[in-house]
C-alpha cells in the first residue's frame, strides 16, 4: 500500500524552528521527486518546496526561501522540511506529496497525500 505519514508539527513561537518528517512506504521512494504543501485556514493548498529524486535540485515558494530547507534520505525513505525563523503566517497543515508513483504491482497513483501535520506559530 502506497502511504505517506507526516510528523513533527506542533506549536512554536515566532522565530522558532521545527523539522517535519514524512515517512514513505509502498513505492520506490528514491525514484520520485517529492514535495511539501501547506494549507492555511480558509486558504487554498499551496506548494511550499520540492526536491528531485536524487536530491540534486530543490525549489521553494518565495515566502519561505532562505528560511525552509527541504531534504530527503533515500535509505530511510523519508522526506524532511526544516523550518526556521517561523512566522505566524506559516501556520497551516503541512502535507507531503508524491505524484504518478507506481507500487510493486505497477499500479499508478496520480497523487499521493499524507494525513498532514499541523504547524501553529503563535506567541
Amino acid at each position: 500500500q502506497v502511504r505517506l505519514v507526516e510528523s513533527g508539527g506542533g506549536l512554536v513561537q515566532p522565530g522558532g524552528s521545527l523539522r517535519l518528517s514524512c515517512a514513505a512506504s509502498g513505492f520506490t521512494f528514491s525514484r520520485y521527486p517529492m514535495s511539501w504543501y501547506r494549507q492555511a485556514p480558509g486558504k487554498e493548498r499551496e506548494l511550499v518546496a520540492g526536491i528531485s529524486s536524487a536530491a540534486d535540485s530543490t525549489n521553494y515558494t518565495g515566502s519561505v526561501k532562505g528560511r525552509f530547507i527541504i531534504s530527503r534520505d533515500n535509505v530511510k525513505n523519508t522526506l524532511y522540511l526544516q523550518m526556521n525563523s517561523l512566522k505566524p503566517e506559516d501556520t497551516a497543515v503541512y502535507y507531503c506529496n508524491a505524484e504518478n508513483v507506481r507500487d510493486a504491482w505497477y499500479r499508478r497513483y496520480p497523487k499521493v497525500w499524507g494525513q498532514g501535520t499541523l504547524v501553529s506559530v503563535s506567541a
